[in-house]
């Protein structure tokens, strides 16, 4: 049984997938750039990108090991001088994967896997791109300062139009309390005048 062994033989036996796989990475190493099936690439990368990690720590231990893989000096030198102080800060991740479609024939699919780090019309691309700036759906909400600064503007309006409704009412209640106190005035003399004629009445 193979349970859990997710490993692509790739149709090959043990030899014969580990010398492809070391030739195809030296492939990457000189060329930084191949293209492959993509079930090939998929499997180049997991077998690669370790090898890329251990060349970052130069030493002899490191060089051996790498040797052991890729079975060619030059391919050693090249990773440990050249691609390895390019890829120097990158935390992993160090080859990328470009589906190209079908190949005619078995139809199979076929990509671009390169080292990421070569590319170099994506890497200007990315310096010249400038950043988005996100902002969420529902959009800013007022600050407090605002909310402050426009309720007090609000009442001021408001405050002449309750005066001018106010003081109208106070000119007409002087006008009738004004007319109020005429007809008083002018009822006063009538009735000190009937007094008279009454008094007149009585001594005659």
């Amino acid at each position: 049984m193979r349970h859990n062994k997710k490993f692509n033989h790739l149709g090959r036996k043990t030899a014969h997938r580990k010398a492809m796989l070391s030739n195809m990475a030296n492939s990457l190493i000189f060329s930084k750039r191949i293209t492959t099936t993509v079930a090939k690439a998929k499997a180049l990368k997991m077998y690669v990108e370790p090898l890329i990690t251990k060349a970052k720590n130069d030493t002899t231990h490191s060089r051996r090991i790498v040797f052991s893989v890729l079975k060619s000096k030059t391919a050693v030198a090249e990773l440990f001088r050249d691609v390895a102080d390019k890829v120097g800060e990158r935390p992993g991740g160090y080859t990328r994967i470009l589906k190209t479609g079908n190949r005619l024939g078995d139809n199979a699919e076929m990509c671009i896997i390169e080292l990421v780090d070569y590319n170099e019309n994506l890497l200007s691309a990315k310096e010249d791109k400038p950043k988005k700036r996100r902002s969420r759906r529902g959009g800013a909400k007022k600050s407090s300062e605002d909310t402050a600064a426009t309720q007090p503007k609000k009442k001021e309006v408001a405050e002449p139009k309750a005066e001018a409704v106010v003081k109208e009412p106070k000119v007409e209640e002087v006008k009738e309390e004004g007319a109020a106190a005429e007809e008083v005035k002018a009822e006063e003399p009538a009735k000190e005048e009937l007094k008279a004629d009454d008094e007149e009445k009585k001594t005659e």
